[in-house]
């Protein structure tokens, strides 16, 4: 498996002599997700099925953990070894081969279980490899971890450093100085980019309440919330709704949704699909 997560051109061959052909396979496409190609001079080739999705992102807005990835990932496959995400590429074979009832809504869920075995892998990894810095040092860190998973689990708590220091059972300054240095940013500033970001997956996916989005965000008020919401999003609340609606209804069907990563294993999905 190869993964490219800053979206950088590829090309596939069996031998780096071979001249590249037209794609078979992009991800782009509404049929891109599923194609044959031949690899090899045409009289020595071997029928070659390729599993080819993308996810659409707006790099302004994805999770800080992303810009911590190389430009490529390759996962090798070992006999024996990453039985989850052989199971998941398997079953997403077979949805693809033999579509039914629910395929549409099953195929982006295999996708993004996907996405989160390849995450998972290479930060384990690069946890392995003694990382000082950075989220995969983040995520090892039990304090930070711990930290960061009661911010995603309850964002709406009026989090304070010192609150989120007991969580992570340090002092109040030792605890903002590792998160500051392993995520790079300060504890309170993740926890604002957070809640707006939820927040704004809940106005492109539903019709909730701008009354009950304040509160789901924290805020104690539909108008703070508004004002938080425009100093990062640069426009109001409604307003945002209503264009990231209509651009949704006039957008074709794709088989995977865009994440936004959620360090916990969860991901906040917008409804353009690719």
């Amino acid at each position: 498996m190869v993964f490219f997560p800053h979206g950088h051109g590829y090309g596939l061959s069996d031998s780096p002599a071979t001249p590249l052909a037209e794609p078979d396979c992009d991800p782009l496409d509404d049929a891109g997700l599923y194609a044959s190609a031949t690899i090899g001079e045409p009289r020595h080739a071997a029928p070659t099925v390729t599993l080819c999705g993308g996810y659409q992102l707006d790099p302004t807005r994805a999770h800080p953990l992303l810009h911590d990835l190389p430009d490529m990932i390759h996962i090798p496959a070992r006999l024996g070894h990453r039985a989850q995400l052989h199971a998941a590429v398997d079953l997403l074979v077979g949805e693809l081969d033999h579509p039914r009832l629910g395929t549409d809504t099953i195929v982006p869920a295999l996708l993004d279980t996907l996405l989160h075995y390849i995450l998972r892998d290479w930060f384990d990894e690069h946890a392995k490899r003694n990382a000082d810095t950075g989220w995969a040092a983040a995520l090892a860190d039990p304090a930070i971890s711990a930290a960061l998973h009661a911010i995603h689990r309850a964002p709406a708590h009026p989090w304070t450093v010192a609150t989120l220091a007991a969580q992570a059972g340090l002092s109040r300054a030792a605890f903002a100085k590792r998160f500051a240095t392993l995520t790079g940013q300060p504890p309170l500033t993740y926890l604002t980019w957070w809640r707006m970001t939820t927040a704004a997956r809940l106005l492109r996916v539903s019709d909730t309440p701008l009354s009950q989005l304040a509160d789901q965000a924290g805020y104690t008020s539909e108008f703070a919330f508004a004002n938080a919401f425009k100093r990062v999003y640069g426009t109001a609340p409604g307003r945002y709704r209503r264009h990231s609606q209509a651009g949704t209804r006039s957008q074709p069907h794709h088989p995977a949704t865009d994440p936004t990563l959620s360090p916990s294993g969860g991901s906040a999905r917008t409804p353009s699909r690719r």
